[in-house]
């Protein structure tokens, strides 16, 4: 039998594309909506409304249909408070548990919209008293108070901005091949001009094809220039960094001559030897070891960087985090309050990276293959702005434009 129910949005919902969200969310579910009232904001800062039934074929299809226009900032016309529950053990949550968006998200607790803190997707909501927190379900303990259901949330997507629109101001999961690299490299620099300007903090995440691809240089003045705030990669991106600061070499290939090096499929293998001799990477550049590279900027700069390890790494170096859940924990802290992230050559960390902010960081994501900037896309980060190019040639033309240090 079919059920119906009502549900309304408020905001910029024409032309930042969100009431066009929650009728193709309805429809592609196989649902039906009726407007039954609207009202659309006249001039560039006036808010629109409007209020609609949404029918299912049945109770859960109507369900389905109501989730879906809820991700998209809708919320019950009959409102109501959001529903907790008790979970039952150490990292379980209860049935029906709330899952999250990495949008802005408010639950509704004694008459009042509580922000939900520390946004990510795919975690749970825990209400302490009067705060609610993004939770993921490691970190859920015995009777932790849980949000249940959708009713009594309510989410906020990012809206387009009131003026102008630049390569950045409305995030938009667009990427292209075929986009003009020049301007690109411009608008980026522009922008990270802008953030550093207001005194924002910019995040890199990046693997080792930055440095096989010559693009080493690049990143290493951009961390020089006060351009990065913190470093987040693998085990790789730092031991094919040093090895080239001091070995001349990317993976046994001369970096000058791009041909192999004598004996050098070994140089990666000498490159961690000379590391763990050091004691760690701030050793090694403090007794004059490692005099350049990302690794030396970093150290010099005192830009926290966090290295994770994974089940193929060589060594791997000093200081490779290599307990996931630890190295999860580092990657948050160094997250936290950042305004930009670069994405730069590496599809594994930056969709890990990806689940971890909130959709109103702004992401800028450059790799070769188009395949890796969908993927990041496609699992959520939606707001990931995807330039498919080569980050040897495009780094370092980002890199020219910020060839001074930030105001």
């Amino acid at each position: 039998m079919a059920e119906s129910g009502e549900i309304e949005a408020r905001g910029h919902l024409i032309d930042s594309l969100i009431l066009g969200k929650i009728f193709d969310g309805i429809m592609d579910l196989g649902g039906q909506f009726n407007v039954l009232e609207i009202d659309v904001g006249r001039r560039k800062r006036d808010a629109s409304y409007v209020r609609m039934s949404v029918t299912g074929r049945d109770r859960r299809h109507l369900g389905r249909l109501l989730a879906a226009a809820y991700r998209e900032g809708a919320v019950p016309v009959d409102g109501g408070e959001a529903e907790l529950a008790r979970a039952p053990r150490d990292c379980v949550m209860p049935d029906g548990f709330y899952s999250t968006t990495n949008n802005r998200t408010q639950v509704l607790l004694g008459g009042r919209w509580i922000e939900v803190e520390n946004m990510m997707m795919d975690k749970c909501v825990v209400v302490r008293g009067r705060r609610a927190a993004c939770t993921p379900v490691r970190d859920v303990r015995r009777g932790d108070m849980v949000v249940v259901g959708d009713r009594g949330v309510r989410i906020t997507p990012p809206e387009r901005p009131r003026s102008g629109v630049n390569v950045f101001e409305f995030m938009g999961s667009s990427s292209s091949s075929e986009r003009p690299t020049r301007r690109m490299a411009r608008s980026i620099a522009s922008d990270m001009r802008a953030v550093k300007g207001r005194g924002g903090r910019i995040v890199a995440v990046a693997g080792p094809a930055v440095v096989h691809t010559g693009a080493a240089g690049a990143l290493a003045d951009l961390v020089r220039l006060g351009y990065v705030d913190g470093l987040l990669a693998g085990n790789a991106l730092a031991v094919h960094d040093i090895e080239l600061a001091i070995l001349g070499t990317s993976l046994g290939l001369d970096a000058r001559s791009a041909s192999p090096a004598e004996r050098g499929h070994r140089n990666h293998m000498d490159t961690i030897n000379e590391v763990f001799k050091a004691g760690s990477i701030p050793r090694m550049v403090s007794s004059g070891r490692l005099r350049s590279g990302i690794m030396y900027e970093c150290v010099k700069k005192g830009v926290p960087f966090v290295l994770a390890g994974s089940i193929r790494d060589d060594g791997p170096l000093p200081g490779v985090v290599t307990d996931v859940t630890d190295a999860q924990r580092q990657y948050k802290r160094v997250l936290r309050g950042a305004d930009m992230v670069l994405m730069i050559s590496t599809m594994l960390h930056s969709i890990a990276v990806g689940n971890m902010l909130p959709a109103d960081v702004k992401v800028v994501v450059m790799d070769i293959s188009q395949p890796t900037v969908t993927k990041l896309m496609d699992r959520g980060t939606w707001q990931a702005l995807g330039v498919v190019t080569d980050v040897g040639a495009f780094l370092p033309m980002v890199a020219g434009h910020l060839g001074k240090r930030p105001a």
